[in-house]
């Protein structure tokens, strides 16, 4: 009977029905389309992130490296030795970048505090290479155009020549290397780029003289796997090309951590240490407990990044999770209000209809709960009409959104600018300007946000059905009677 009289009463009214159920569905799909944006900007940003200190690394350990006033690291000098002849010289200069170094008996501190998954430290390392030759001059004599014993420069004591020529040319070439603990490779910026050509170190490959080189600056000096590149004189062979998955790539070489510590100078020395915790929950937590119990250390986590990232990507993420939200709550709130208000009105031009049900027996929670069951009906309708426009929304976004840029500081351009990660390709250590990554902007659907639109329907309907039925109980058969012609 229940079942029955639902079905007749919606057919009989479609059109209120209908309204009721659009209502419902323009505030369901807005905010299906609104977390989908979100969700959007939450995963580009994470790409940022990943692209400055790798996957699944949820803080990095550094300490701040003091300024020059301060005992800092000295001004970089070439010494060259003055040969006769034409000499070709060749300098590097290799040297821990933007941060203090740390014992890398740290690494081990860290990993052992609570709450800590892992914990793996790297050197990155800025190094300035200087090449070319010295051409020395050549002594040509004055000629004698005195027409004198006497030499042509003034007197017996005055110069018989001059030097003429000579000179130096020189190409000062900068890239930046990292060290990375083959033993370890899970954590670190390697893992936020993909082998795309050759392989990646062996976990025996610990003091190998072997490297991984960034694609796009392979392409620069025309490397290939195979090829050999020579730093402070140690010759590396290239056993992979790396691709950065998003942005630019946080070195142009990756060799060995125990190599890189040997040409810098740097014995069981690391720059930065990068931290997986336990719980995504508790990273604030083990934040505290490494800055309590290492002193010195600076800790900086994928948040703390975050709010350092600039551009269209942060100005539509503050959109998206302030205007869109409160937007779409306001929306939503209106679409309740007026579908309760509309099922209520309704109700009330069915004054005879219940009176007369009244009249025949039925009790008022028994015409409540037919009440709560057509709108919960026109809510689940609405929900339906909701979920396919804001699915169709979030296709259309995706499909026309521009790519949006983020720019990170150099206070974030860590493991060589500051903050844990590092956003720049190249360039000597004083180089930390501003970077922009392009980032295209997707709204993806999950299943959490179906079941908040499938909630949300439910919700209208139960309030569209407490208006509907707190009127309904209120009538009283005499009132059907009062209004019979």
């Amino acid at each position: 009977m229940f079942f029955t009289y639902l079905r007749r009463e919606l057919r009989r009214r479609r059109k209120a029905a209908l309204v009721v159920a659009s209502g419902l569905a323009l505030g369901i799909a807005l905010v299906i389309v609104v977390n989908s944006a979100s969700a959007g900007m939450q995963q580009a940003q994470g790409k940022v992130l990943e692209s400055l200190y790798g996957l699944g690394t949820d803080m990095t350990v550094t300490k701040a490296a003091p300024p020059p006033s301060e005992g800092g690291r000295e001004r970089p000098r070439f010494n060259f030795d003055a040969q006769d002849g034409d000499e070709t010289q060749s300098s590097d200069i290799v040297m821990p970048q933007g941060f203090e170094t740390l014992a890398s008996s740290t690494v081990g501190k860290v990993a052992d505090q609570t709450g800590v998954a892992g914990a793996v430290g790297g050197l990155s390392l800025s190094v300035l290479k200087v090449d070319g030759e010295f051409k020395p001059g050549e002594f040509a004599p004055r000629e004698n155009t005195s027409g004198g014993g006497g030499g042509g420069g003034g007197g017996t004591g005055g110069p018989q020549g001059e030097v003429r020529g000579g000179g130096a040319n020189f190409d000062v070439n900068s890239y930046t290397v990292y060290g990375t603990d083959t033993a370890h490779q899970d954590l670190g910026p390697l893992t936020s780029s993909k082998i795309t050509d050759g392989r990646t170190f062996e976990t025996t490959e610990t003091d190998a003289e072997v490297a991984v080189v960034d694609s796009a600056y392979a392409k620069e000096k025309k490397y290939k796997v195979g090829s050999d590149v020579t730093i402070k004189g140690t010759k590396f062979e290239i056993v992979g090309i790396a691709t950065a998955d998003s942005g630019d790539a946080s070195a142009n070489l990756y060799i060995p951590l125990k190599q890189a510590q040997t040409l810098s100078d740097s014995k069981d020395k690391v720059t930065t240490v990068y931290v997986k915790a336990d719980d995504s929950q508790q990273i604030a937590a083990v934040k505290s407990a490494v800055q309590k119990n290492i002193p010195g250390t600076t800790v900086t986590t994928s948040a703390d990044l975050a709010d350092r990232v600039s551009g269209s990507l942060s100005t539509a993420s503050d959109l998206a999770t302030s205007v869109g939200k409160w937007l779409s709550i306001a929306v939503l709130i209106a679409a309740f209000v007026v579908a309760g208000l509309l099922t209520m009105s309704a109700v009330t031009r069915r004054v005879q209809e219940f009176g007369t049900l009244k009249a025949l027996g039925w009790k008022s929670g028994r015409v409540t709960r037919q009440v709560v069951g057509e709108a919960m009906v026109n809510g689940l309708v609405g929900g339906a009409l909701g979920i396919a426009v804001g699915v169709a929304g979030a296709y259309v976004l995706t499909a026309v959104s521009p790519s949006l840029t983020a720019e990170v500081g150099s206070a974030a351009a860590g493991p060589g600018g500051g903050g844990g990660g590092m956003i720049r390709a190249g360039g000597p250590a004083g180089q930390a300007a501003d970077k922009a990554i392009e980032i295209a902007l997707t709204a993806p659907i999950s299943a959490a946000t179906i079941a908040l639109a499938v909630g949300l329907a439910v919700t209208g309907g139960l309030i569209a059905g407490a208006f509907g039925g707190w009127r309904a109980s209120r009538l009283r058969p005499a009132d059907a009677l009062r209004r019979v012609e």
